[in-house]
């Protein structure tokens, strides 16, 4: 599981390298955020078996809510990767929040554990669209194992009847993403993330890894670790930003606590101006906003 807290809405992602692309709530606060969290907890072991193997034991008794304390961020052990701040540039204004809110998280009772690095963190950052393909591999064949009235049962079926068809089916792109998907590259990504980010959490026995912005990300998506984005300011373009708290598997909890300790400590949300959609617009689309 995913949470994803920022300006203005929260969004909560759900277990699974391919859910962040596809399954998210938009919320407003943390506290929001952990009731709908606790709702599909509560429901979860109703409709997809394969989906609670492994996971359903981290499901606390009396559900999640209860880690909603203020003062969540005392004794816990933060760790500071530096490599992870490279996408802060030189943002004089982000940088600068940053290092106010790493403050903040001292003054809160925090214990961070700064200049860390992560083991094979290139290679693990940049094989988000291995873990896809391949998962996108496992997925499809369960989904269409389950179809009742469909010749097409797997992932081969399909590729064979693209192949089969392909004048009629008109495949532009052809079948590369299919071919190429395999269950071996995850667990290729699997050991480097157990050498890499497990390796750093368990050897410092850190409670959350801290970073700016969406850095961690795609380390915590590859390995499917619970990570949340609480508001943190806004960029030298009124960019909205965030701060992530990022775990191991079944750290929930612990992250619920540091995040809403820091949320309540900051109080940074505001309510958007158009202004600040405009910047965002402009600043990440090819398509330049005009009014």
């Amino acid at each position: 599981m995913l949470m994803s807290f920022h300006t203005p809405y929260v969004f909560v992602i759900f277990s699974s390298f391919l859910l962040p692309y596809f399954g998210m709530a938009h919320l407003q606060n943390i506290e929001d955020a952990v009731y709908v969290l606790d709702a599909i907890a509560l429901d979860f072991n109703n409709h997809d078996d394969n989906a609670t193997i492994g996971t359903s034991q981290y499901i606390p008794q009396g559900g999640y809510a209860q880690f909603l304390k203020a003062d969540g961020l005392r004794g816990k052990r933060l760790g500071i990767v530096r490599d992870l701040f490279n996408n802060i540039g030189d943002d004089t204004i982000m940088n600068s929040t940053v290092e106010q809110h790493l403050k903040t998280l001292r003054r809160g009772g925090a214990i961070l554990v700064d200049n860390l690095k992560i083991a094979n963190i290139d290679e693990i950052s940049s094989s988000e669209e291995t873990a896809l393909v391949a998962e996108f591999k496992i997925y499809i064949n369960a989904y269409l194992n389950e179809l009742v009235a469909s010749p097409i049962r797997s992932l081969s079926d399909l590729i064979a009847f693209n192949k089969k068809n392909s004048e009629l089916e008109r495949l532009d792109y052809g079948q590369e993403q299919f071919i190429k998907a395999e269950k071996a590259a995850l667990e290729n990504l699997a050991k480097l993330t157990r050498e890499g980010f497990v390796k750093l959490m368990t050897k410092n026995k850190l409670d959350a890894l801290v970073s700016p912005g969406y850095s961690v990300s795609s380390i915590l998506a590859v390995g499917g670790f619970p990570g949340v984005i609480v508001p943190a300011g806004f960029d030298s373009d009124r960019v909205p930003f965030g701060l992530c708290f990022g775990g191991l598997k079944g750290s929930e909890p612990k992250l619920i606590e540091i995040a809403y300790a820091f949320e309540q400590a900051t109080k940074i949300r505001k309510p958007p101006k158009f202004n600040t959609y405009k910047a965002l617009l402009n600043n990440y689309s090819q398509f330049k906003v005009s009014i």
